[in-house]
């Protein structure tokens, strides 16, 4: 490994673990009637307090081994627990990935709950407070855990779905450099190398035999 590669290596990690939030700030743009409504329905409040598996052994499963993960930057295990049991139902219920939700939140803000980035996005998914007055209702509290995760999947998905599906071209948008490769690839990276993970329970197990005998 050459002095080049070695630096850059180096300059990667800092930004995955350093304490600033690196969110560049979502650009404010013009939403249609119609997505407006829908974003708007989307941010209703229900109250859950379960991930959205549907086998018992496989959120057990989860939540373990994410939080054996996750244990170093958030010591407090009941902490731990609301916070991906929150993250895993509100990521599923907007349709995106929860541990690329998980990728996104450690580069944003390194699971700071209180981060603010210089250009004011707000918490762990590091929300600029212009969606609360485009969205959402002025008693949201962008610090509080429930919804900080629900505008954040939200909004992701909604950056997807502008981008039919494009993750990279959606999380530049996420991060206000779109067309840029370097946050992106550092929010890929971060899902791929510390949150990537399948549950290997019996149930699982017994649906993959299953699924290779059809």
């Amino acid at each position: 490994m050459n002095k080049t590669t070695r630096i850059g290596l180096l300059l990667a990690a800092a930004l995955l673990l350093g304490q600033p939030a690196h969110a560049g700030g979502q650009r404010e743009e013009a939403l249609s009637a119609n997505v407006r409504a829908s974003l708007q329905r989307a941010l209703a409040d229900t109250a859950v307090t379960r991930t959205a598996f549907r086998n018992p052994a496989d959120e057990a499963a989860w939540l373990k081994e994410m939080s054996r993960r996750l244990a170093k930057r958030m010591p407090d295990e009941a902490e731990r627990l609301e916070f991906l049991t929150t993250l895993h139902w509100e990521a599923s219920r907007a349709g995106v990935d929860p541990q690329l939700m998980l990728g996104l939140i450690q580069v944003e803000s390194g699971f700071r709950k209180y981060a603010v980035s210089p250009v004011g996005a707000r918490g762990y998914t590091q929300v600029m407070p212009f969606w609360v007055k485009s969205i959402g209702s002025p008693d949201h509290n962008l610090f509080q855990l429930r919804t900080n995760l629900r505008y954040g999947a939200l909004i992701l998905r909604h950056y997807i779905d502008i981008e039919r599906g494009d993750l990279f071209r959606a999380l530049g948008r996420y991060n206000g450099s779109l067309g840029r490769p370097e946050y992106p690839n550092l929010v890929v990276g971060a899902w791929k190398r510390h949150w990537d993970y399948t549950p290997r329970t019996r149930s699982a197990d017994n649906r993959s035999s299953t699924a290779s005998r059809s």
